[in-house]
């Protein structure tokens, strides 16, 4: 039987070893499971080599946890296999703020995978936070700001998306207060004449297999890495303050542990209760890192979640401008 070693003080992750012979598609998969809801971050070491091999392994076992995935559609990510929805890591070497994943759009996954190919020579570590952790180490007055609240998402529209969630490119004012079908987003019209689109989430959140609360949205990525910081805006449509958002990156970032890569490392975190992120990139061509993110079999989704969500019916694939997709 693998061995678990819990997490311990400045490792917020489990860390999971094969017993002899033991390899990913040999562990019990209720083994993994149990470990996940308990820990959130599990790191499993030692189980192979980061080869052709281990990425079909890599997705044989990410599959056995989550029968959906989602793609995530940013620029520059590349496409290990097409089929089964694993893509590699966002281009470039710059560091990246702690995030969860597409924690930006409503269908923001349950569980994030990360499976090391290659391991960089020098920097590319992945950072790690508990969000849990994050809420209750904030200071008391940005936690205080934060509780109750929520965080608006307005983003704007083109038209192969109006057509998939309403069934058409030129929808009327009717049509946008009532979409034909179940809609993760409020589409309203800008006193311009445009349209644009919006959903919210608690600013401190519930996570699916832990009390919290916890802090896991978009808002460091967004202010440290986009040099946005009007997005998301607090539930009175006001940015989130400038030093609310230092104060928690200055306390995420105490928080963090980084995981140093090796070949064949399998990274599986709680994607509602932690965040992650990564040190710069000394040679990105090293890095070859394959991702999958998914929605587990054994979800109690969130209430916030619109019923029979799409995205856990079957792969989702987020409708893309003609230009992109």
């Amino acid at each position: 039987m693998a061995q678990i070693d819990p997490p311990a003080p400045g490792r917020p992750y489990a860390v999971i070893a094969p017993s002899r012979g033991q390899t990913l598609d040999t562990l019990d998969p209720s083994l993994i499971e149990d470990a996940y809801k308990a820990h959130g971050a599990l790191l499993l070491r030692g189980f192979g080599p980061g080869t052709e091999n281990g990425l079909a392994a890599f997705r044989r076992f990410a599959r056995t946890h989550c029968p959906t995935a989602v793609i995530n559609e940013t620029p520059g990510r590349a496409v290990l296999d097409a089929v089964h929805a694993i893509q590699g890591v966002d281009g470039g070497s710059n560091a990246f703020a702690l995030h969860p994943e597409l924690a930006r759009e409503p269908w923001k996954p349950d569980a994030a995978f990360f499976g090391c190919l290659t391991p960089p020579g020098t920097g590319g570590e992945t950072t790690l936070c508990d969000g849990v952790a994050l809420a209750a180490a904030l200071p008391e007055p940005v936690r205080a700001g934060l509780a109750g609240r929520r965080l608006v998402h307005v983003m704007g529209v083109w038209p192969e998306l109006l057509r998939f969630w309403l069934g058409t490119d030129a929808p009327d004012d009717a049509l946008l207060a009532n979409p034909p079908r179940p809609c993760p987003y409020r589409f309203f019209r800008l006193p311009d004449g445009r349209i644009a689109r919006e959903f919210s989430r608690p600013a401190l959140h519930k996570p699916m297999f832990s009390a919290g609360p916890a802090f896991g949205n978009f808002l460091l990525f967004a202010r440290f890495n986009n040099g946005r910081g009007n997005f998301p805006l607090l539930d009175d449509m006001t940015p989130v303050p400038e030093d609310w958002l230092q104060a928690i990156h200055a306390t995420g970032e105490a928080l963090t542990a980084e995981v140093r890569w090796q070949a064949g490392d399998v990274l599986m975190l709680d994607n509602t209760r932690f965040l992650h992120g990564r040190r710069a990139i000394v040679d990105a061509a090293e890095r070859q890192i394959a991702t999958f993110f998914g929605y587990v079999r054994f979800a109690v989704p969130d209430a916030e979640e619109m019923a029979q969500a799409p995205w856990r019916q079957e792969d989702f694939r987020p409708p893309l401008p003609s230009q992109m997709a």
